[in-house]
């Protein structure tokens, strides 16, 4: 095993680390500046290195990205200073291991130095991705069904129903079902029936003609016209308003329909795959949904298995949605220890693929390390709190015993959001995410998105500008940039404890 290199100016530091590994029988190399350790990686290379943030001449985060260039997968650990939140910040988008405050406990020091090690020896034993992913994954029993359908309805225009859970792929099997038709070359559309509001659904699927309404100041062309010689796909078919059902129910019926304000009619050329999470036939009997749309739409009804009927498959769900968000956000993809992926397996995620999809999210950007442990996943499932649900990511408060991680009270209504501070590794990133949970929640039909959402953004902020001013009022108002009324008033408002007048 290579030795743990440590870099800093301060002699007592270097001292005290050097003996604290000694006790653990660990070999170390100690440097002045980062000067001297970029000199010897052209030589040698640490198993992990620590490195002081700030010192004469180049800093710790200089030396970090050309560590991180030459050596991505090598643990880095910055030591810098308490209050410093903005190079701890910086340390983590330049791909940093983790970073310890000072003053820092020594038994604190060694333990993290010791899983940094951990992770450096696991890195050469990962196997590479597999170039290619299937379009959709999955080796359960149940989905091996779901592939014989696709394979079987392979050269054939077919109306197919496809129903399951939410979050279980729906659009994904759909698309399948397009690219594997003799229709594949011509054009696919999808259209959430329940995403749009009433009143614009029947532009949205048929098109206007010019002054039809006020507004509609030239023809557009609809959904299915767009759609001409492919597939259209109807998600959420359910939530389609009752009239506007008649006028679907005419297309499939004779293959033609009347754009808003038209009086030509418009032939269609369309296979339609519509899909729902709603027991239609129970929507027939409330008179909800039109009997005789049912059986047009029921030709071929494919049933998606969810989760918890095939959580064999949740591993390599796991590593290909690892893989995925580490690409979008650019940066090294996040590998499961043994117990933790049996701990995953073994949940209940009633949001589905999808929600393992999102934590798979949550963990690319908050997991410390890159092989993530029990312990690592966020407290939400690891406490045994309520579930999360279909389409929510654990909400990030601050810990006593590092920068950010899971647990606050979950959402009944589905809500959370993951709030990337100390590990962002991009505005983009923390940004992106929020986008995709606010999209959500939105599709989901929540209401006041805007309040949850915003409620859990400003306490993740008041609870961290306190942990860093230790409870202080006053001074994380100062750093927050707003009036000590204003933050007692969110305290009370958001429920936060830990606060103290100064």
């Amino acid at each position: 095993m290579k030795p743990i290199w440590i870099v800093d100016d301060d002699a007592s530091i270097r001292w005290v680390l050097e003996k604290a590994l000694a006790r653990e029988s660990l070999e170390t190399r100690s440097f002045a500046n980062a000067r001297e350790a970029m000199t010897a990686f052209e030589t040698d290379t640490p198993q992990v290195l620590v490195s002081d943030i700030r010192m004469p001449g180049e800093s710790g985060i200089d030396l970090l990205q050309a560590v991180k260039e030459r050596h991505p997968g090598l643990p880095v650990i910055i030591i810098t200073a308490f209050s410093d939140l903005d190079s701890a910040v910086s340390s983590f988008q330049g791909g940093a291991f983790d970073y310890l405050a000072k003053p820092f406990d020594i038994d604190k020091a060694v333990s993290l130095i010791r899983r940094a090690l951990e992770e450096s020896l696991r890195e050469a034993s990962v196997e590479a991705p597999p170039a290619e992913t299937p379009e959709i994954l999955g080796h359960a029993p149940a989905m091996q069904e779901v592939f014989r359908a696709i394979g079987r309805l392979s050269q054939s225009n077919v109306t197919v129903l496809i129903t399951g859970e939410s979050g279980t792929g729906k659009e994904l099997v759909a698309r399948a079902l397009h690219k594997h038709s003799p229709r594949a070359q011509q054009p696919f559309i999808a259209l959430n029936t329940a995403a749009i509001p009433k009143d614009l659904l029947e532009s949205e699927l048929f098109g206007h003609e010019r002054g039809a309404f006020t507004g509609a100041q030239a023809m557009r062309r609809g959904r299915f016209e767009q759609a001409e010689d492919g597939t259209l796909f109807l998600d959420e078919i359910g939530d389609m308003p009752f009239d506007l059902q008649t006028r679907l129910l005419r297309v499939l019926s004779d293959g033609h329909f009347y754009r808003v304000g038209g009086h030509q009619p418009v032939k269609a050329n369309v296979r339609v795959i519509a899909a729902t999470h709603q027991n239609l036939e129970q929507r027939v009997r409330d008179g909800l949904f039109r009997e005789d749309l049912y059986h047009r739409l029921n030709v071929i009804r494919l049933r998606l298995p969810s989760l918890r009927e095939r959580n064999e498959d949740i591993p390599v769900l796991t590593r290909h949605f690892l893989v995925q968000s580490a690409h979008q956000l650019g940066v090294e993809p996040k590998r499961m220890s043994e117990q933790a992926m049996r701990f995953l397996s073994g949940l209940e995620l009633p949001g589905n693929v999808r929600q393992l999809e999102n934590l798979c999210n949550w963990i690319t950007v908050m997991a410390p390390g890159q092989t993530v442990e029990v312990k690592d996943l966020p407290r939400d499932l690891t406490q045994g709190s309520a579930p999360l649900t279909g389409s929510s990511v654990p909400n990030v408060v601050p810990l006593s015993d590092g920068i950010v991680s899971a647990g606050a009270q979950p959402m009944a209504s589905g809500g959370g959001v993951v709030l990337q501070t100390a590990g962002a590794q991009s505005p983009e990133g923390w940004l992106g995410l929020l986008e995709l949970q606010a999209a959500g929640m939105l599709s989901a039909g929540q209401m006041d998105v805007m309040d949850i959402l915003g409620r859990q953004f400003e306490s993740a902020l008041i609870r961290t500008a306190l942990k860093h001013t230790h409870g202080r009022k006053n001074d994380a108002a100062m750093r927050l940039g707003i009036g000590r009324n204003t933050i007692t008033r969110k305290i009370v408002e958001l429920g936060i404890d830990g606060a103290r007048e100064e």
